[in-house]
């Protein structure tokens, strides 16, 4: 594939999430597999999985403003709650409506 046919949520990817990403298709998407894999419990990797999903979704709709991007960044990686990253970001939008 040419670099510029893959997807920019792709490019977006750490390199250790696109190695789990692999890892999850090549053990057919058998997280018992993955949790053996990587000697972690069952959650964890779920955990992980829901994280991965959530940074994927945030990329495909990315928001041309990089301060949104970046406090919802913060959410999906746990380092800030879901509810204070929707109360930043409402409140950045109207002060930065005119």
């Amino acid at each position: 594939m040419e670099i510029d046919k893959v997807p920019a949520w792709f490019l977006a990817l750490e390199q250790e999430d696109a190695a789990f990403l692999k890892n999850f298709v090549v053990k057919s998407g058998s997280l018992k597999e993955i949790a053996r894999l990587y000697g972690v419990s069952y959650p964890t990797v779920r955990l992980r999985l829901d994280r991965l999903i959530q940074k994927i979704e945030l990329s495909d709709h990315q928001e041309e403003e990089p301060f949104p991007a970046f406090i919802k960044g913060l959410a999906v990686d746990s380092r800030i709650d879901l509810e204070t990253a929707k109360l930043i970001i409402e409140k950045y939008q109207k002060v930065r409506k005119p």
